[in-house]
């Protein structure tokens, strides 16, 4: 085995060191997601924690962990005596991989003893080995919905529920949850994110002489890892009982009324949802004097505390930069600071704005369409352009988002997990069952008994164990949700450009976005104008990035319609070499138009071809407008062999769109 990276050794990272080892001291604290950049040894910090935590005092034989001291009256494996002698182990770090099955995590029925004695035993899980330990993810934000919805509930109740195959257990599954993710892979679901207690941004140094130095450790650990750990053992032992003491001094730290007003006051002023910052904060605050050796919660612990828990719960959608206003929480703490004056007006100026975080409040009316004139001519764009066919404007803001209505990948696919369109998936509803296909990875346990069953007095059974061979195993058929690469083909050209027009086009892509968000999509984005197509954003799982790269749009030109498809159809036909599994939704917004290159509309028509003789899904946003419509996006869907949508059916809540759609159905 190798020996662990020691703690006290990694370079840098103050702010992620403090998170690991408030939660050591107070592990109420509610665990740490570690956010940051590949290559910034994330996962080597946290594995290294390990070895600073005190040992467990568990009950002998206990799959379970229960304390000897105070064992759970309901564990599988008891009934304990309390209050009897125990055994102690070192405490325990329990990996929980991404793709993991609901089985290895939560526990299931032990097949094999269940067919060969006849008997119901429970196989425990990872919850129950991670019990009084830590529980770590690594890509965290990676991780399948279904696992996700598993750890919110075990996090929540403290206690893992087990109702499957004719088994029912309850145990206890109390544990520090740490995570570990790079957001350019992908945000977390906001459930999850607020299941953290803490949370740390890490980057590489820029310092030459702290790279120098996280470079020579390395190399020392790799040369001769017990020598560099013993070179290490004396600072560590420090830590380790620094974290005891603070442990013990723990009850005795005093959080009085004006630390909790400073408390209760940032979470208000940050306008964070609920009340767990609150008491993650409180309980922050505490450990943080705990680790200073103090019995009083300071105005510096309340400061500190905030740091680390609030970022990433002030997010008020997936597109918000974590982080938090410096300035803002150091004038609520000194306004709340000692007695304070909750009466006192927190707007001396009387500007009423109002805002959240970093000010600013409501924008002008009247910044987009009308103002200074900037779109008096929203058509133009098309028939005059700039020299040289560019005529760029400057991007305009996204209107806001709204839901929008499902789109989804016709048929049954087989590709990963999400929530988007039909598939075959590992979990999910049971519909039926069949002879495996290689190896069995879910038994459906009933038909397999039914298959077996007609065979016991053939096969000389004789006693309370079912005799089964090969031949009546039989996997059991699930379908849920899949998620799809969504692949905007953005029309960024002149005839688009009108600052109206381009707003609520952009408001509509950010809409869709937010919805591949929240079903799990991964992403990309083409963009076309003037006389080619970019691939602004090859398929990836960060829909901020597409949400930035979006923001960023310039506009004006031509519309080489036919560019964009082809580039689209490129950019599918590697991603499909890459994931075979995941289906593809080519989601292209524009007016239709094609103006670009010798013979626009005939090239535009048969690279749109191509799309539907590959059978790729399509809908086309209709951003045609002006009382007079060609109606050349609905031909553009035909050829697609996709539907065509304007803007405003695209809402969930659109009139216009829900008789479309009962005018489909009955057609």
């Amino acid at each position: 085995m190798t020996t662990p990276f020691p703690f006290t050794a990694v370079v840098g990272q103050d702010d992620l060191r403090l998170a690991l080892l408030l939660n050591a001291v107070s592990p109420s604290v509610g665990g740490v997601l570690v956010r940051g950049e590949k290559g910034t040894a994330k996962s080597t910090a946290v594995r290294a924690l390990t070895s600073l935590l005190p040992e467990v005092a568990v009950v002998p034989g206990c799959r379970f962990s229960c304390d000897p001291l105070s064992p759970g009256p309901g564990c599988p494996d008891g009934p304990h005596e309390g209050g009897g002698g125990g055994a102690s182990r070192p405490a325990r770090m329990v990996e929980l991989p991404v793709g993991a099955s609901e089985d290895r995590l939560v526990g299931a029925l032990d097949i094999e003893r269940a067919l060969a004695e006849g008997v119901k035993a429970f196989e425990p899980g990872l919850l129950a080995a991670a019990h009084r330990g830590i529980l770590y993810v690594d890509e965290v934000n990676l991780l399948h919905d279904h696992l996700v919805d598993l750890l919110l509930d075990a996090a929540a109740m403290g206690a893992s529920y087990v109702e499957r195959e004719g088994v029912s257990v309850r145990h206890a599954a109390r544990f520090l949850l740490v995570g570990t993710m790079n957001p350019e892979e992908g945000e977390l679901r906001p459930q999850l994110l607020d299941r953290f207690g803490l949370t740390v941004e890490v980057s590489a140094s820029r310092e030459p002489d702290e790279r120098v130095e996280v470079v020579r450790r390395r190399l020392a650990y790799d040369d001769d890892p017990a020598a560099f750990a013993a070179q290490w053992a004396d600072e560590e032992a420090a830590v380790r009982q620094r974290i005891v003491a603070a442990r013990e001094l723990l009850p005795s730290v005093r959080l009085g009324d004006g630390a909790l007003r400073q408390i209760a006051a940032t979470c208000a002023a940050f306008e964070v949802d609920g009340m767990r910052a609150d008491i993650v904060m409180a309980r922050t605050a505490t450990a943080l004097a705990a680790w200073a050796g103090r019995t009083d919660v300071l105005a510096e612990d309340v400061r500190q505390a905030a740091l680390l828990a609030l970022p990433h719960r002030r997010r008020r959608n997936p597109f918000d930069a974590p982080g938090l206003d410096e300035d803002k929480l150091d004038q609520t703490l000194e306004e709340f600071s000692g007695d304070g004056d909750p009466d006192s007006d927190p707007d001396p100026d009387g500007d009423g704005d109002g805002g959240g975080p970093g000010g600013g409040g409501q924008p002008e009316p009247d910044e987009g369409p009308a103002g200074d004139g900037a779109g008096a001519r929203p058509e133009e764009g098309e028939r005059a352009p700039a020299p040289g066919g560019g005529g760029e404007q400057s991007p305009v803001r996204a209107a806001e988002p709204f839901r929008t209505k499902v789109l989804s990948v016709p048929g049954i696919g087989e590709g990963a997990a999400g929530r988007r369109s039909r598939a075959r998936t590992e979990h999910g509803r049971t519909t039926g069952a069949h002879r495996p296909r290689g190896a069995l990875t879910k038994l459906h346990l009933a038909a397999t008994v039914q298959a077996a069953a007609p065979h016991q007095r053939a096969r000389g059974r004789a006693g309370r164990g079912l005799v089964v061979r090969r031949d009546d195993l039989r996997q059991a058929a699930r379908e849920g949700r899949e998620g799809n690469l969504v692949l905007f083909v953005v029309d960024a050209s002149g005839s688009m450009a009108a600052r109206q027009r381009m707003s609520a086009v952009k408001g509509a892509v950010l809409s869709l976005l937010l919805d591949a968000y929240q079903r799990r999509d991964k992403v990309g984005l083409v963009t076309f104008r003037g006389s080619a197509a970019d691939v602004a954003l090859p398929p990836t799982s960060s829909v901020d990035a597409a949400a930035a790269r979006l923001e960023s749009l310039p506009t004006g030109g031509r519309t080489p319609l036919a560019a964009g498809l082809l580039k689209a159809h490129d950019v599918l036909r590697v991603e499909r070499l890459r994931d075979p599994a995941r289906r593809a939704l080519v989601v292209v917004v524009t007016d239709g138009r094609a103006t670009g290159g010798p013979e626009p509309v005939a090239l535009a028509s048969r690279a749109a071809r191509l799309f539907a003789a590959e059978g790729v899904a399509s809908v086309v946003v209709d951003c045609e407008s002006g009382p007079v419509r060609l109606g050349l996006a609905g031909r553009l869907a035909g050829e697609l062999g996709g539907t065509a949508v304007t803007l405003d059916e695209l809402r969930a809540d659109s009139i216009a769109g829900l008789v479309k759609d009962v005018q489909r159905r009955a057609a």
